[in-house]
């Protein structure tokens, strides 16, 4: 095969493989930080601990992460027909990539909160915060970088699922390589799609890298909460100033 008969057929597939990961990692992202903070906050200890909850969401979590994709894919085959009406195509691979994606990273967005320092919880609560402020202004700012990494983690990760799923009609990538590189041992098209593939991922883990080193260099040490305790310490010694009114700090929490 020629490439000026691979360019489209690669365009088109690519496009589907960038579809179903950013489909699928917008889906993790709005359910499983919200399942992995859940876990830290109902855990023993936790600021709305219970026991039961956090079993029940904790086995869903588990039950998500055990199963190998391709049982998860047969598993779904008729919820998804039901969602996008077909259980062929990119879009169908979107619906059994997301729902593999969210417990994978609600177990990593759990891991990130949970490595947040508990006297900046304690501060927060000393000033009058709710438990959403509490995640607001300290949990999810100051696990920021921790939750990019994972995400970035997750986005790899669903990238060599969509590849799995091109072995069962899931469309993408993989289903270029099963059709042309396997089945029709077009050996220069599958090593041309490996390229494209390690290509992807390489740019992904370079773009997070990046952005978890911006977090470290300009979250540690300026935020929200650091500012919040300096605001309500005392005045630095030789520059004494007015009293602050005593609703001060709280307003800048609950603000």
């Amino acid at each position: 095969m020629t490439w000026d008969e691979m360019q489209p057929l690669l365009q088109t597939a690519t496009r589907e493989t960038l579809s179903m990961v950013g489909v699928a990692t917008l889906v993790a992202l709005l359910a499983g930080l919200p399942l992995g903070v859940l876990l830290v906050l109902t855990d023993r200890g936790g600021l709305l601990q219970s026991r039961p909850v956090n079993k029940a969401v904790g086995a869903v979590v588990n039950i998500g992460r055990s199963l190998p994709f391709i049982v998860l894919m047969l598993a779904l085959t008729s919820f998804t027909r039901w969602v996008v009406g077909t259980s062929l195509g990119w879009q169908a691979a979107t619906v059994p990539l997301a729902v593999g994606a969210i417990p994978f990273y609600a177990r990593l967005a759990e891991t990130a909160v949970r490595e947040v320092d508990g006297g900046l919880v304690e501060a927060v609560q000393a000033m009058g915060g709710s438990t959403w402020t509490v995640v607001r202004k300290a949990l999810l700012p100051e696990s920021l970088a921790s939750l990019v990494a994972g995400l970035t983690t997750t986005v790899i990760a669903v990238i060599g699922y969509s590849a799995m799923a091109g072995t069962v009609g899931g469309g993408g990538l993989g289903t270029l390589a099963y059709t042309y590189g396997y089945m029709r041992f077009e050996t220069d098209f599958m090593v041309v799609i490996v390229i494209e593939l390690v290509v992807l991922v390489t740019l992904v883990q370079l773009a997070g890298d990046l952005a978890v080193r911006s977090l470290g260099r300009h979250g540690r040490g300026d935020g929200p909460v650091r500012l919040l305790r300096r605001r309500s310490g005392s005045a630095p010694a030789g520059r004494p100033g007015p009293a602050e009114p005593a609703e001060q700090p709280l307003a800048a929490v609950e603000g």
